[in-house]
């Protein structure tokens, strides 16, 4: 239910004009994680509490029980986040290895200890 939510947003959780800072940003834990900074307030949130759930979702005790690892987490949940707009075939298959690389630098490297104080 929540990725049909999260792909029905009419701007996706990554508005559309820091997609491709997204896609370049892919191999740079850095840069993406910088990236997050930029995001509205509210997508910041959101964008931080999902990442913080694939996290504890991604930890090994759950992973032998799902056999989700971080790769397939970010496989599954980087469309429901990014969306290309391109209609090139080319482009959106390139893109969405992209996609899948940047979200599992979020669920690797991003410290979202800053939800703490918001709820």
């Amino acid at each position: 239910m929540f990725p049909l939510w999260l792909r029905e947003l009419e701007e996706p959780l990554v508005p559309a004009g820091l997609y491709p800072d997204c896609v370049r940003l892919c191999d740079d834990p850095a840069g993406a994680i910088a990236l997050v900074q930029l995001l509205p307030d509210l997508n910041r949130l959101v964008l931080g509490h999902l990442v913080h759930f694939l996290q504890v979702f991604a930890q090994p005790v759950n992973v032998g029980r799902t056999k989700m690892d971080v790769n397939n987490l970010a496989m599954v949940m980087a469309p429901n986040c990014l969306r290309c707009s391109s209609d090139e075939p080319r482009v959106i298959l390139e893109n969405t290895r992209r996609e899948m690389a940047f979200l599992r630098l979020l669920i690797v490297h991003l410290d979202t200890t800053f939800l703490r104080d918001v709820l």
